[in-house]
């Protein structure tokens, strides 16, 4: 039969990638399209396409039901089994389910499916108990080949990393397992919006009063304690009224209005200070059957302003929204995009998506997912090529005034080693393996990552960088310096560097550089090293060293040990990461 819709360009090159991918592979693979593109699209066409039973799973009822009326509208007939629904039918050739009504249904998936897709996939952890790996699993016990492929706009979660392993566009993403083998196709959000497929952002600095919270701890997934936040939002009641006397001042030329809050108290005094009757509050504690009617007024125009608290980032779906307000903290670019992507659908009428972030959370809307935490404020995405392989890396780092990076804080190459006659990575899938922060192996000096407790290569320990500084610092003969910088200075065939702390004190030492062995040393800390690992060089003469003096990599901490009337330096110890403050880190 043929399909009622004509998909666009880039759902048909996401359907061919999943068709190409699984002709010659039953290794796992993820779709990664933005919010507002049409996976539900792809996946009915995917449906369509399919000769034997397959089962297409998401975590809310909404997608269940959206997927399906997709596929339905080809003028097939498919199965949906979500208890949500109030609808338990898997006979059919393809089976829409919610994850929860399967899991807790296995006994009832006993036939052979060649294919899962899994929408809204990020939420597939690589835990064995998880209800996606036990459907997984028993489908699996019907056919060993069996396929799955993951849908998302978010494949990057702060606390959890990527979600699959290796890019088809050539990189790494993860040395370690994950739920996904293979991304097999992605799709930015500027190529969207430039082609017109979703609504443009008029992203505008225009907030009357901001949120501070850069003095909150982040866990570990990148999130703020809720107790904190409440606090310091409490403190600031009258900067939460400006704001939202701005939002509605705003919305008078608006059709709806969407407002992202940092927790369910600061929801509340939103919802407080907008009038009642054009608006409703969702959190996670509201009901089922309230929330779909109050998302139900709101995509009916009832109501205009829809507060929430991290409900409503996927499976929502209100071509209207032409207002987001950001009033919560994040450092995620994903779940960002995510937010602002609740504006960005097409509708009759709309020009642009006004996007007012409140919170300073100071993300670039159109900047690539890094794959780390943002280090710091001022860090931006920055490309950063390898020298050995010649793959563009993108890190956080820092740019000058020209756009040259400065400093990044990228570790290992992520490039893939291989590729085949169409440009893509082929099996065995081997990453580069030069690094740009490293520790080396004291045994057989082999370069490690910064976190590595043994040697990859000779599978030693390695001693920790934090027990070297807190022994150093129990000795009496020794000194320990915070390094803020180096200086050179020439004589003859010597080398001197200056170690500089920030409190003024001082270490030196002194490279022959007539002598090989000592040529050799400094080459190894320093010429390695060179532009922050990105353009290592085996210098000659001093006249090479001091011609790029500027670029040489200072050490974080520099050891020495008193000898009879100076200090000897023993040890340097660069890309620390540990529990002792660094030069000039408050």
């Amino acid at each position: 039969m043929n399909a009622p819709f004509k998909l666009r360009p880039y759902q048909q090159d996401a359907v061919d990638a999943t068709l190409k991918h699984f002709r010659k592979s039953d290794e796992s693979a993820v779709i990664v399209l933005p919010t507002g593109a049409g996976k539900s699209l792809v996946i009915a066409e995917l449906a369509r396409l399919a000769r034997r039973k397959i089962l297409v799973l998401t975590h809310v009822k909404e997608l269940v039901e959206q997927n399906h009326a997709k596929y339905e509208s080809y003028g097939l007939v498919g199965g949906v089994f979500s208890a949500g629904l109030n609808r338990k039918d898997n006979h059919h050739q393809v089976t829409f389910a919610s994850v929860q009504s399967a899991a807790a249904n296995l006994e009832q998936f006993k036939d052979e499916y060649s294919l899962i897709i899994i929408d809204e996939c990020h939420r597939v952890s690589g835990e064995e108990t998880s209800q996606y790996h036990k459907i997984i699993e028993q489908l699996r016990e019907q056919n060993k080949g069996l396929k799955v492929l993951g849908l998302t706009a978010t494949p990057y979660r702060l606390g959890m990393g990527w979600i699959y392993r290796y890019h088809y566009r050539g990189f790494v993403r993860s040395e370690e397992d994950k739920p996904f083998v293979h991304c097999i196709n992605e799709l930015s959000l500027i190529y969207m919006i430039s082609k017109g497929y979703l609504t443009k952002p008029e992203l505008i600095d225009a907030a009357v009063a901001q949120y501070d919270f850069s003095a909150l701890t982040q866990n570990r997934f990148g999130e703020y304690a809720e107790k904190e936040v409440n606090q310091l939002l409490n403190k600031h009641q009258r900067v939460t009224r400006a704001i939202i006397e701005q939002v509605m001042e705003l919305a008078v030329k608006r059709q709806a209005v969407m407002i992202f809050a940092a927790t369910v108290d600061h929801a509340k005094e939103i919802t407080s200070y907008l009038p009642a009757e054009q608006t409703a509050l969702i959190t996670g504690a509201t009901e089922q059957r309230e929330r779909d009617q109050l998302i139900q007024r709101f995509k009916q125009r009832q109501l205009k302003y829809l507060v929430n608290v991290s409900v409503l980032t996927t499976g929502f779906d209100a071509p209207h929204v032409d207002f987001i307000a950001i009033l919560r903290p994040t450092q995620s670019v994903s779940l960002y995009q995510q937010i602002v992507g609740r504006g960005l659908r097409l509708d009759e009428g709309k020009k642009d998506c006004l996007v007012i972030d409140y919170a300073g959370n100071n993300v670039n809307l159109y900047h690539p997912e890094v794959g780390d935490k943002k280090p710091n404020s001022d860090s931006e995405p920055v490309q950063v090529l390898c020298p050995r392989c010649g793959f563009a890396n993108i890190y956080w780092g820092k740019t000058d005034g020209k756009g040259h990076v400065i400093e990044h804080y990228g570790r290992r190459c992520q490039g893939l080693l291989g590729m085949d006659e169409d440009d893509e990575p082929m099996p065995p899938f081997e990453q580069c393996d030069y690094r740009f922060r490293f520790k080396e192996c004291p045994h057989c000096s082999a370069e490690n990552d910064i976190a590595a407790r043994n040697c990859h290569e000779c599978k030693k320990a390695m001693i920790d960088p934090d027990d070297k500084l807190k022994d150093a610092l129990k000795l009496k003969d020794a000194m320990v310096i915070r390094c803020a910088g180096i200086t050179l200075n020439a004589n003859a065939s010597k080398l001197k560097i200056t170690y500089h702390s920030e409190d003024g004190e001082e270490l030196s030492e002194s490279f022959d550089f007539s002598k090989p062995a000592q040529r050799s040393i400094f080459n190894k800390l320093f010429g390695r090293r060179l532009a922050n690992s990105q353009a290592p060089q085996e210098f000659s003469t001093l006249e090479e060293v001091l011609a790029v003096q500027t670029l040489l990599t200072a050490p974080d901490f520099v050891i020495a040990r008193k000898q009879k009337h100076y200090w000897q330096v023993q040890e340097r110890i660069f890309d620390y990461q540990g529990h002792y403050r660094k030069a000039n880190e408050i």
